[in-house]
């Protein structure tokens, strides 16, 4: 018999779903005293390559509230040709193709296999993918450069009959007209030039970019003569102007980037340049509103500052007002946050609504407005990367990385992604926690509490890629005493209806099953059950949905709350006895993980910029579970003379000075060289043939650090640093301080880090002891 991890295993890899308890209790009030809700990680677009899809429209259950999908756990009648739809228990017919089904032969939908299977819509057509770019001009000359040789790179790799548009802004915004007639002889760039003080709205932009007007392809010059047909006019499409396939304005588009300069307004001193970049992002998503509405669409932003002018502004044009802080916000000295945020959550409402995704690629070295500006990547599914500079490995290899294509010659993205959860009668749907919308799909699988966005049963992504990992939570509304779940298992069915980087509409459905007992007889059962790496997952994206309204140190008493609970209600220990306290296997690690969730960039914004903190806690939001997991509790691993490679402990005392050790934090990728491996480094050993093997160490955790670079998307920063280096503080804040200047005779004990951790956080040990004490006590 598999045990659960083999079983939660089997499941991920098959459905792409993880759930943090895999047997349920069968009533509501037995589920609330799990502590950890009943919820789990789904990936809706995860690659397959054992999934070929159907050509053929799903078979849906004929109840008008249900339209469930066939899948294999609904009951079959193959002599009758008839099937019971295991959410409603309806009875429906097969259409007639499936006629020469038998039980031997049964259609891939029945098959256990395929509880996750894939149907290509055939009667559904589907536009071709639009890139609209959106780039700012203020930029320094350098990055100017490097962000257009990367949209010139981009076109290449680009679909022959995707749309692509550009527009550019800086005091004002250009909208460049791409299309140019065959038998124009004064083929002149002309663009559209919007005051970047000015909101527009739909309406308005329509009238002056022309959009709703017709233009003939070409006027009949002579009338039709007697007998022969009358000629139908031919039209452009509209907006024909401004967003052309590439195939048709490849050269065009080329020569304009080339000739693109910075943007000519003088920037007095102390001054900063005057940017429209809300205006901009305004009249983008009002072009594409109009013309692509429902089609897949990306706005790819690139900005180099924050927002200076006009509607959505960040920041002050004067450089001796800094950007907000964390500290402001906290004292509300904010002088133009609420209104950008306000500004920037309704064009992304927007975009959301119309399945179009606003990507946003910001460098400079100071912040550019990510706070107010992260409602666009996380309401669309957009992507968002952060750097120093455009001219950085760090932007060029993420940027390209956007465009990588599966094995099929395809993007490894979809478009208009709806998502919709069915439940069966014991279970409804309390919220979803990622990057996506509601769509207000309120019926009878929706519960009346909401974790995350709840109050649907629909939610919309308007990308999503093979990483995109949503949370769902659900509520057990079987009362205590009611009849058990028929079959003892509850259902449920997640179909997400997108479209296919190659141009077809599919739909995914992952229809899952799992036990439901009664708690109070064997609770044991349930315990065994927990996935303790999903369970933490799911309470981190519930602290940072809690952290974006609720203050910092009420988040984290809540987190705090919630583990002394579970430790209370699954621990085994004597109460008032610390030291008898002993958690399962499957629960071991659990506190660990919130140890350093509490300490992470997360949910403590110190040293932080606001920017920074919208950046990590997109990539949470998003993140399938290994990467997550990752960034909650980094990868230290260890290199010295003493073996192989191997991973060691994330703690100050895996410092030592003979080790070079590899941190992964999924951000950052750091190499740091021990005291006495440093002094060798810099006596020049490596460089001696007599020295080969130092030299060999050295270049291992290198080659392995290439390897990570080369495949995570976004690329994370490179950090080689070694004792007593200033950047050796990005590994000694993420280590348990177990060693520390309070605990330690510094300089009279051997084997133990090359320094003690000049810090008063708390070492995982007191923690566990104060968990211990708090969780044994009857008055907590």
């Amino acid at each position: 018999m598999a045990t659960y991890q083999e079983f939660i295993q089997q499941n991920e890899e098959r459905d792409g779903v993880r759930f943090s308890w895999n047997i349920w209790p069968s009533n509501k009030l037995e589920a609330t005293r799990l502590v950890v809700p009943v919820g789990c990680l789904y990936n809706p677009f995860r690659e397959r390559q054992d999934l070929p899809p159907l050509h053929y429209d799903p078979v849906v259950c004929s109840r008008s509230t249900c339209r469930a999908i066939l899948n294999p756990y609904c009951q079959v009648d193959y002599r009758a040709k008839s099937w019971a739809c295991n959410f409603c228990f309806q009875r429906n017919n097969f259409p007639p193709q499936y006629a020469g089904m038998t039980e031997q032969q049964p259609p891939a939908e029945l098959i256990y296999h395929y509880s996750t299977i894939e149907y290509i819509l055939p009667k559904v057509q589907c536009h071709p993918p639009v890139f609209l770019f959106v780039l700012d001009t203020c930029m320094d000359e350098e990055d100017l450069q490097a962000v257009k040789e990367s949209l010139q790179m981009s076109l290449s790799l680009l679909p022959h009959n995707a749309l692509v548009g550009l527009i550019t802004y800086g005091r004002m915004v250009h909208v460049h007209e791409l299309y140019q007639s065959e038998d124009s002889t004064n083929n002149i760039s002309k663009s559209y030039v919007f005051n970047g003080t000015k909101d527009l709205t739909a309406k308005q932009i329509q009238e002056m970019l022309g959009l709703n007007r017709q233009i003939p392809v070409n006027k009949p010059v002579h009338p039709n003569q007697p007998g022969q047909p009358a000629q139908q006019q031919q039209f452009l499409p509209p907006g024909y102007k401004f967003l052309q396939p590439v195939s048709s304005c490849d050269m065009v588009l080329t020569d304009l980037l080339n000739e693109l300069q910075r943007d000519s307004w003088p920037v007095p001193q102390g001054k900063r340049p005057l940017r429209s970049t809300g205006v901009a992002l305004s009249i983008a998503v009002g072009l594409l509103e109009a013309l692509y509405p429902n089609c897949a669409a990306r706005i790819m932003t690139f900005m180099g500052g924050p927002c200076t002018r006009g509607p959505g502004m960040i920041a002050d044009d004067e450089l001796k007002f800094p950007i907000r802080s964390h500290h402001d916000i906290d004292k509300d000295n904010i002088k133009y946050m609420k209104k950008a945020i306000k500004h920037y959550e309704a064009l992304a409402n927007r975009a959301a609504v119309n399945s179009h995704i606003v990507d946003i690629y910001s460098a400079d070295v100071n912040q550019t407005g990510l706070h107010e500006m992260k409602y666009l990547c996380n309401y669309t599914g957009g992507h968002m990367i952060l750097a120093d500079s455009f001219n950085t490995s760090l932007f060029k290899q993420s940027f390209q990385r956007v465009f990588l294509k599966d094995s099929n010659n395809d993007f490894r993205m979809g478009f208009g992604s709806m998502i919709d959860v069915k439940t069966s009668r014991e279970l409804k749907v309390s919220g979803a926690i990622g990057t996506c919308v509601s769509l207000n799909n309120k019926n009878q699988f929706v519960s009346e509490t909401e974790t995350g966005i709840g109050g649907t049963s629909s939610w919309r992504i308007s990308g999503i890629y093979p990483n995109t990992t949503l949370a769902f939570f659900f509520d057990i509304v079987s009362q205590q005493g009611g009849p058990a779940p028929q079959g003892g298992r509850g259902y449920i069915q997640f179909t997400n209806n997108y479209q296919h980087a190659n141009g077809t509409r599919r739909i995914r459905v992952t229809t899952v099953a799992r036990n439901m007992i009664d708690a109070n007889v064997n609770m044991n059962q349930i315990s065994y059950s927990f996935d303790q790496e999903c369970s933490a997952i799911l309470m981190a994206r519930i602290a940072i949905f809690r952290a974006e309204t609720d203050n910092g140190h009420d988040v984290l008493r809540w987190l705090d709350r919630m583990l002394i609970k579970l430790c209370q209600k699954f621990g085994i220990y004597e109460k008032e006895n610390p030291n008898t306290f002993v958690l399962a296997e499957n629960f071991s690690l659990y506190p660990q993980f919130m140890f350093h969730l509490r300490r992470s960039q997360f949910l403590q914004v110190f040293n932080n910029s606001p920017d920074e903190t919208a950046y990590y806690r997109h990539y949470l939001l998003i993140e399938e579970l290994t990467q997550s997991l990752i960034m909650i509790q980094p990868i230290l691993y260890s290199y010295s003379f003493n073996g192989p490679p191997e991973p060691v402990l994330l703690d100050s005392s895996s410092i030592l000075d003979d080790r070079i050790l590899l941190m992964d934090t999924f951000f950052h990728i750091l190499i740091y060289r021990g005291k006495s491996v440093a002094e060798w480094f810099a006596m020049g050993y490596q460089n001696l043939p007599e020295h080969e093997n130092f030299r060999q160490l050295l270049q291992a955790p290198i080659d392995d650090a290439q390897e990570i670079l080369q495949s995570r998307f976004p690329m994370p920063r490179y950090i080689d640093t070694e004792h007593e280096h200033s950047q050796s503080r990005f590994l000694l804040s993420k280590v348990n301080p177990s060693q520390t200047h309070n605990n330690l005779a510094y300089g009279y004990q051997q084997n133990v880090a090359s320094s003690p951790i000049l810090t008063d956080d708390v070492s995982l040990q007191v923690f566990m002891d104060h968990l211990k004490k708090l969780s044994v006590s009857q008055s907590s």
